[in-house]
C-alpha cells in the first residue's frame, strides 16, 4: 500500500528540475496569488479555511506588492506553482519514532508512536530564486561603496529606509506568498492521492496541518536593543522563527506551549518536531532550519550512484521515488550532518526544545 500511496503522490504532484505544474496560470493570476498567498489557494478550492490558522503569517505576508517583481520572475513563476522542484525538496511520509514531551506533541496532533505523518519541504521554486537575482543586480549597482566591504557579494544589502530596501522587501513578501501557496496546493494533493488509495474518507485519514514555518525569509520584528525597544529587520538564512509561550505571532492553539518548530533531515535520516522557548530570544527567536551539508553536490556525484542509494534505503525499509538518480546520488543522507546531533545541540543551546522524533517511510524527490 505504502509503495502505491508513494507513486500516487509522484504522479500527483509534479516534480523535477523546471518541471512544471498543474494549474495554468495569466500573469494577473499570479499577481493574486503573491499579494493574497495561500488564501488564494483556500478560495480556489485547495486547502481549507481550518489549514490557514497553523500557516506562518496565516500563509500570507503583509507589504507584498507584485509591482516590483520582475517580468522575469513572473515568467518563472507562473508555470512552476505547485511543483515539488529538485535538490533537498521532498515529500516525505514518515511515522512517530519517539515522543519527548507527549503534553506538548498532543496539542501538536501527536498523540502516540507509530502515528504517520508527511513532511513537505519546498519553497517558492524558481520565482524566489528570480527575485533574489534580479535585486543583487539592483543593490549591486546601488551599493557598490557598501559591497567593497563585504566578503562575498552576495551578502549585498539595502540600507533600510531606501526605496531599494522598501522594493526588494515587497518582492521577498511575494516570493514568500508565493511559497505558502506552493506548499499548500500539494498538501491538497497528497490529500487526494491518500483518499484515493487508502479508499478513505479525507475526514477519516485525519491529515490535518501541524504547521507550516519558512525559512530563508527577512522579517521586521520588535526587539529590546542596549536597553531599547526597537523594530529591526531580521533575516533568518537556513534558519526558522522559533517563538515561545504567549506570542501572539502563532497559532492560538500552540500559544500555552510555544511555536511549532521542524527540522527535516536529509533523505533516509530522521527529522524533528520542536517548540520554541524563551531562551532563543538571545538568537531573536531563531532556530536551526535543518541538518546542513557536509559534502558538495558535485563531490556526491563522484562517490555515489542514484540507484545504489536507492538501494540501500530499500533495505532499511525506506521507499524512495526521484525524479532522477542524479538526485539521488547528490542528496544521500551522507552529504549531511547528524540530524539527530543537531536536534541535540539546539536543544542544549536552549533555542528549541526536541518535542519528536520522525522517520522516514517513503520519500519522493525532485
Amino acid at each position: 500500500m505504502l509503495k502505491e500511496l508513494l507513486e500516487s503522490i509522484f504522479r500527483n504532484v509534479p516534480s523535477g528540475v523546471g518541471r512544471a505544474g498543474k494549474v495554468k496560470l495569466s500573469f494577473s493570476d499570479l499577481d493574486e496569488v503573491l499579494a493574497n498567498g495561500a488564501r488564494w489557494a483556500v478560495d480556489k478550492g485547495y486547502g481549507t479555511e481550518k489549514d490557514l490558522e497553523h500557516l506562518e503569517e496565516n500563509g500570507c505576508m503583509k507589504g507584498a506588492n507584485p509591482t516590483k517583481v520582475s517580468s522575469e520572475a513572473r515568467k518563472r513563476g507562473a508555470p512552476q506553482l505547485g511543483t515539488l522542484g529538485a535538490g533537498n525538496h521532498f515529500l516525505e511520509i514518515q511515522k512517530v519514532d519517539k515522543i519527548f514531551l507527549p503534553e506538548i506533541a498532543k496539542i501538536f496532533g501527536i498523540e502516540k508512536e507509530g502515528q504517520a505523518t508527511v513532511m513537505i519541504h519546498t519553497g517558492s521554486r524558481g520565482f524566489g530564486h528570480q527575485v533574489c537575482t534580479d535585486y543583487l543586480r539592483i543593490l549591486e549597482s546601488r551599493f557598490r561603496d557598501e559591497l567593497r566591504k563585504l566578503p562575498d557579494r552576495e551578502l549585498v544589502y539595502a540600507p533600510s529606509e531606501t526605496k531599494e530596501c522598501e522594493d526588494y522587501f515587497s518582492a521577498m513578501a511575494c516570493a514568500a506568498n508565493y511559497a505558502w501557496t506552493n506548499r499548500h496546493m500539494i498538501m491538497h494533493w497528497i490529500r487526494e492521492s491518500m483518499v484515493k488509495t487508502l479508499g478513505m474518507k479525507l475526514e477519516d485519514i485525519g491529515l490535518e496541518v501541524v504547521y507550516d514555518v519558512a525559512h530563508n525569509i527577512g522579517k521586521i520584528e520588535e526587539y529590546e536593543i542596549d536597553g531599547k525597544k526597537r523594530k529591526v529587520y531580521i533575516h533568518r538564512k537556513g534558519a526558522t522563527r522559533a517563538f515561545p509561550a504567549g506570542s501572539p505571532d502563532i497559532p492560538k492553539d500552540h500559544q500555552k506551549v510555544g511555536q511549532c518548530v521542524l527540522i527535516p533531515g536529509s533523505m533516509g535520516t530522521a527529522s524533528y518536531i520542536l517548540v520554541g522557548t524563551e531562551t532563543a530570544k538571545e538568537t531573536f527567536y531563531s532556530t536551526a532550519h535543518g541538518s546542513g551539508r557536509v559534502s558538495s553536490r558535485a563531490k556526491m556525484l563522484k562517490g555515489f550512484r542514484g540507484e545504489e542509494v536507492a538501494r540501500r534505503l530499500t533495505q532499511r525499509g525506506i521507499l524512495s521515488r526521484p525524479a532522477s538518480w542524479k538526485v539521488m546520488a547528490e542528496e544521500a543522507p551522507e552529504a549531511y550532518k547528524d540530524i539527530d546531533e543537531v536536534a541535540r545541540v539546539t536543544e542544549e543551546a536552549g533555542i528549541s526544545k526536541r518535542v519528536v522524533r520522525l522517520v522516514p517511510m517513503g520519500v519522493v524527490k525532485g
